[in-house]
């Protein structure tokens, strides 16, 4: 299993979020509940395209 940082902001209506580590992997939503479900299934999605393509899939980074 590879768990990899993420950043979620809070903006006016909606939050987004985004990983550093996997570049161009994006999410938004409308509640923190649903922001959290649309960027685990962002990163599963980004991932899989990175072995189908014979990617580099950059080291998970855990942070405490």
């Amino acid at each position: 299993m590879c768990r990899f940082l993420v950043v979620i902001e809070k903006a006016n209506n909606n939050y987004s979020a985004y990983s550093p580590y996997l570049s161009g992997c994006v999410a938004t939503g409308v509640t923190r509940e649903e922001i959290e479900r649309n960027m685990h299934e962002a990163i599963e999605l980004h991932v899989q395209g990175l072995i189908e393509d014979n990617q580099f899939i950059p080291e998970s980074k855990l942070f405490a």
